[in-house]
């Protein structure tokens, strides 16, 4: 081989790695559990002073489809800006807001304002898949 077919050999594989590198650094790494699924309501007695605003200071929107954690699900990375699905929902759902801590193994679906629906849904054992939050 000359020093230059040597030399484009080099930076190729090089380059090949570099690219598997980020890759895989960027695979997320995905967990599943199951847990107590409730849910509740941005009305007040369910919330705090401004039910609109998650525990993590974050607005909700109507539409939005959030969840609040258990306080021992955000050691499993279950936090702010982590994307859940949920066995039996469509969609994503993140994790905006945290429950209070005598909750646990356990999430909240956001149902807005629709008392009816959230009483509905009354409490099951579903199992949730998400990312970790980063």
């Amino acid at each position: 081989m000359t020093k230059q077919t040597l030399r484009n050999t080099f930076f190729f594989l090089a380059a090949f790695l570099a690219i598997g590198i980020s890759v895989n650094a960027s695979a997320a790494i995905k967990k599943t559990m199951v847990v107590d699924a409730t849910a509740y309501n941005s009305v007040p007695g369910q919330t705090d002073s401004d039910p609109w605003v998650a525990a993590w200071n974050n607005r909700l929107r109507p539409g939005d489809k959030v969840i609040a954690v258990s306080r021992d699900l955000e050691k499993h990375g279950l936090t702010n800006g982590a994307k859940v699905k949920i066995e039996g929902l469509p969609g994503t759902y993140t994790v905006r807001d945290r429950m209070n801590k005598r909750f646990r193994n356990r999430i909240d679906v956001w149902m807005e304002k629709d008392i009816k629906k959230a009483r509905a849904w009354g409490k099951k054992k579903l199992k949730i898949i998400f990312e970790p939050a980063k």
